[in-house]
């Protein structure tokens, strides 16, 4: 028979008669924990017929099971999940005459249920109603100290009688109903009062009375420790290319229950996990509107009639007085902030192997029953196999500029990934030689996820006796230049020239891998040959240096880079330099020289008019000096007849210079077209 998944929510759907529920419990058969933080945890059961079993989980796992609970029965029908709210003691309290506090003494409680008749049996028995509950103050009988009392007043046939309430016996409420309330919520308070569990109830159908038992599982997603993956590796001797791996899973169990005899599975990846609040109530803000109110009409007093009547005054007093507004149209109300439908899941098929590679996350399932009691930790093997390793020597100048660090190439040939964790490397000596094959501890490294097919380095230790010495040296050349529109496009290549020079072990041939930086925009011209292995931000490049030896790598960047010249903003002299530099082609060499002679005949152009404006400058200057010197001298004087003639002179001398101006501004902009129709012309 096809296997059903049943369609759960918070509230109960279903009524099932009491004789039909199920006395079988729950018991925990499968952990599953995530690298997201959470954890599947899926019970068990076999019932009969109608069933319903209870769960017990955290409070603060309860919105979690709300958000992914599921029920798995291979026969049963729809069933139903329900629990109690998330505030049991507030709904109890919600309707009766007193508050939790109220119960925390009997002074409290008769205070709050004033008016109600009591009876109190002791010394003598009364009965009435509360009046008042009056806290005062009495002196001890050896007169040592004082002592707190309550004294009663109750309301009675025989008008208003006073108890002390530490004196009586007993004191009970008459009315059933009233203690009956007390009798309730003093029950709900042991029941719910400081508990940090919540109780599910799952209920299903079995279908036709009498059927065999079946088995049923509830399965939700809650938030979990997250698991680490640690490993060991044994380092392979000479001549063997293969190390020792083993890994392991270290866990915890803090789900607030024991393991016992559990299918445990712990899976790595990076799954979508969020919380949401469906625990809470949420209700909608609906809007207030006003109660509709007719206005009140009070008719004015009649006056009399007049033969001109008024019919605008007709219409005013004809108009009702004190009319209501009407009422505002309310707003849409908002959608429902939270929903709690939950909708059904398939199951996830169990792994046939220890290992297996899912879409996006890798499954480790360990063969063997697990148990492990609450708050404990756990160590479970998730890998222990032979697995490709290279030893070399890899250098990182931002790391450790002068020596490269012990590594291992690591290659994961088996059919699933692994997931990230810390690496400890161990190296097993020689039979024969000074450890007599004994395991040594040689580092730490850290793995980051290896999938399957994939290889990492792994450094764990510096290797002092490798030497590196580096030396760069930056330098540029120009590859292209162009002319066109006025401008010299130059086409300059920026190098980047690296030298590694490494001295090796004296007694041991090296693998060596240079990690050169990796730039935006840089291409690698040298060493040439096959393209070296490239990571994100770096070149690796191998070199093989023999016990004893030395080898060099020279590595070279290049990049292109563009500068634009504006011909017709240039001085002579800059000009001049680009027609001297042999780096340029000849035709542009000879083009800027053409441009440096006319640009030099336009700046002896430009002299010239420099100088007829300082000319004119002085001549003005001078003949208001006159001017001035003429209005203080008599005027029949000599000095003033030469000074008016100084004055006629001056005037000639600034007509010519006026003159002169003008033709030595023209000639510049007969020079500077003709620079520009140089300029302009120019392609090559």
């Amino acid at each position: 028979m096809p296997r059903r998944i049943l369609l759960l929510t918070p509230a109960l759907l279903l009524a099932l008669p009491a004789d039909a529920l199920a006395a079988d419990g729950l018991v925990l058969k499968r952990v599953m924990l995530s690298t997201g933080g959470v954890a599947y945890f899926e019970h068990e059961a076999t019932v009969g017929g109608d069933a319903a079993l209870t769960l017990d989980v955290r409070r603060d796992q309860v919105d979690d099971v709300l958000k992914s609970v599921v029920v798995y029965d291979d026969q049963g029908g729809v069933g139903t999940i329900s629990l109690p709210g998330e505030e049991p003691l507030e709904a109890v309290f919600r309707e009766l005459p007193f508050t939790a506090d109220d119960l925390a003494s009997p002074v409290a409680l008769l205070g709050a249920l004033k008016g109600a008749e009591v009876r109190a049996t002791g010394a003598r028995e009364i009965t009435g109603r509360l009046l008042s509950v009056t806290e005062e103050a009495a002196a001890l009988p050896d007169g040592r100290g004082m002592v707190t009392r309550h004294r009663v007043a109750l309301m009675t046939a025989d008008g208003v009688r006073q108890l002390l309430l530490e004196e009586a016996d007993a004191l009970r409420f008459t009315d059933p109903r009233i203690q009956g309330q007390v009798d309730r919520a003093l029950a709900a308070m042991a029941e719910h009062g400081g508990k940090a569990r919540r109780t599910l109830t799952i209920r299903s159908t079995g279908g036709t009375a009498g059927q065999e038992e079946r088995r049923v599982r509830v399965g939700y997603v809650a938030a979990a420790p997250l698991w680490k993956a640690t490993y060991r590796l044994t380092l392979p001797q000479a001549g063997d290319g293969k190390g020792e791996l083993q890994g392991w899973a270290v866990l915890e169990n803090v789900s607030g229950e024991d393991w016992n005899g559990v299918e445990l599975t712990v899976v790595s990846g990076n799954p979508v996990t969020f919380r949401q609040d469906l625990y809470s109530a949420y209700f909608v803000d609906r809007p207030t509107v006003p109660v509709e109110v007719l206005g009140r009409v009070l008719p004015r007093a009649d006056e009399g009639s007049i033969a001109a009547f008024d019919s605008a005054a007709k219409e005013r007093a004809a108009a009702p007085a004190g009319m209501a507004p009407p009422a505002a149209a309310a707003p849409p109300p908002s959608p429902m902030a939270r929903g709690l439908a939950l909708a059904p899941q398939r199951p996830a098929e169990p792994v046939a192997a220890e290992s297996a590679e899912a879409t996006t996350q890798v499954v480790f399932r360990y063969p063997q029953p697990v148990t492990l009691a609450n708050g404990g930790s756990l160590m479970m093997p998730i890998v222990a196999r032979a697995v490709p390793a290279e030893r070399l020597a890899l250098y990182q100048p931002g790391t450790q500029p002068r020596h490269p660090l012990a590594a291992v190439r690591l290659a994961n040939d088996g059919g699933t990934g692994l997931p990230p964790g810390v690496l400890t490397l161990y190296e097993r000596g020689t039979e024969g030689g000074p450890q007599g094959g004994a395991v040594s501890f040689v580092g730490d490294a850290r793995l980051s996820t290896l999938p399957a097919g994939g290889s990492r380095l792994l450094s764990f230790a510096v290797d002092q006796k490798v030497t590196i010495d580096r030396a760069e040296r930056p330098s540029q050349a120009l590859a292209r230049a162009t002319v066109a529109d006025g401008v010299m496009t130059l086409t300059v290549i920026e190098r980047q020239t690296t030298s590694y020079s490494i001295a090796g072990a004296a007694r041991e041939d090296r693998s060596v891998i240079i990690e050169h930086p990796r730039r935006a925009g840089w291409e690698l011209v040298q060493p040439t040959g096959p393209k070296p292995e490239v990571t994100a931000g770096t070149y690796r490049i191998p070199v093989a240096v023999p016990a004893g030896g030395t080898a060099s790598l020279t590595v070279t960047v290049e990049r292109p880079r563009a500068e634009r010249v504006g011909l017709a903003d240039l001085n002579p002299d800059q000009l001049q330099v680009y027609a001297a530099s042999t780096e340029l082609p000849q035709p542009v060499r000879d083009a800027m020289a053409k441009l440096a002679s006319l640009r030099a005949v336009m700046a002896d152009k430009e002299r010239r008019v420099a100088e007829l404006e300082r000319d004119r400058t002085t001549v003005t200057q001078d003949q208001e000096r006159l001017r001035q010197n003429l209005g203080s001298l008599p005027r029949d004087s000599d000095l003033h007849k030469r000074t008016l003639a100084r004055m006629g002179e001056a005037e000639t001398r600034l007509d010519r210079v006026a003159s002169d101006l003008a033709t030595a501004r023209r000639e510049v902009e007969e020079a500077r077209n003709a620079l520009l129709a140089q300029v302009r012309g120019l392609t090559l």
